[in-house]
């Protein structure tokens, strides 16, 4: 190829920006052209198209967000919406499209794959729900705002004897919480994956209440519910005074850590290679600290699998 695309869709994750970097580079390392789609897959249908140099990507690496912007695209989940995208791609001679983001871009670029267009997906989303990768750009970094806030929140609910319900992003993946709670020692974790138990969550509660324990924080996955409406639950069967702090966006924001921009630069500079060596509908990921590659298609048709070992330890420790 001589001409390839790059674009970021759905959720902005931080590191993003990592790997439009690598992606950038590498292309120009090995004399492929790059283009930047800015707006994700609208801007794709819209040819908001540019021509990237080595210059266009300089003193990104380190920030958070994503410099192609991103863009929610309703049209693009229509036959008619990915035909205009490929006529786009065509008019502008790109040969290939890299796409990073979570499970909507890659079932955007899974759907170019099945029309006969190049695709290559980049995992970037802070929810780690993707098949067929252990990581996801943006979940450590989400991971370490997670469990900074909940150390400041233990601060507080310790001064105040508290207990402290904190809803952390995710959607339908419990690994955010599942991570921060463990590492931050959180009494109890609510993830998607997993029933649980108001009668025992009160027990546990209850219990730590008997043996002096005068404080407690609660991660809950917004996939479960809403941390309010938790807080609502817990009080009805233990009456219970509880305070909610809700993430939110804080959580895809900030500057990326060192793993996140490694594993960027890793998988964008792979992407690159499977192009350049004619290969489409694939999508690249981690296992073992290995680079990995596999059919985008068939991998979409797995699901996101999380570690309930992990799980069930983290209410071991926590008794």
């Amino acid at each position: 190829m001589k001409r390839i695309g790059v674009l970021t869709s759905g959720g902005d994750s931080p590191g993003m920006n990592a790997a439009v970097r690598a992606v950038v580079r590498q292309a120009i390392y090995q004399d492929i052209e790059v283009y930047g789609i800015y707006q994700g897959y609208n801007g794709l249908i819209n040819g908001n198209i540019k021509k990237l140099e080595l210059g266009s990507v300089g003193d990104i690496i380190h920030r958070g967000g994503t410099m192609l912007y991103t863009a929610r695209c309703e049209e693009f989940k229509t036959k008619e919406g990915q035909k205009k995208g490929i006529e786009q791609l065509n008019k502008h001679g790109i040969e290939g499209l890299v796409v990073i983001g979570g499970d909507g871009s890659y079932r955007g670029a899974k759907a170019l794959t099945e029309l006969g267009y190049p695709c290559v997906g980049v995992p970037g989303t802070i929810d780690n729900d993707i098949p067929g990768t252990e990581y996801t750009i943006g979940f450590d970094t989400a991971l370490n705002t997670v469990i900074d806030a909940i150390d400041k929140i233990r601060d507080t609910a310790t001064s105040h004897e508290r207990t402290f319900i904190i809803e952390v992003m995710g959607r339908n993946a419990g690994d955010l919480a599942l991570w921060s709670g463990l590492a931050g020692g959180a009494e109890t974790i609510l993830i998607p994956e997993d029933k649980h138990d108001m009668d025992d969550i009160a027990r546990r509660l209850k219990k730590g209440q008997e043996r002096g324990k005068k404080h407690s924080i609660i991660v809950v996955a917004e996939g479960v519910m809403s941390g309010n409406e938790f807080a609502a639950r817990l009080k009805e069967e233990t009456n219970l005074e509880t305070r909610v702090s809700v993430l939110g966006h804080i959580q895809r924001g900030g500057t990326p850590t060192a793993s996140d921009r490694v594993l960027a630069s890793r998988l964008g500079s792979r992407a690159v290679d499977l192009l350049a060596e004619g290969k489409g509908g694939r999508a690249v990921g981690i296992e073992k600290n290995q680079l990995v590659d596999y059919d985008i298609i068939e991998a979409l048709a797995k699901e996101h699998v999380v570690d309930l070992n992990m799980y069930k330890l983290s209410k071991e420790l926590s008794i």
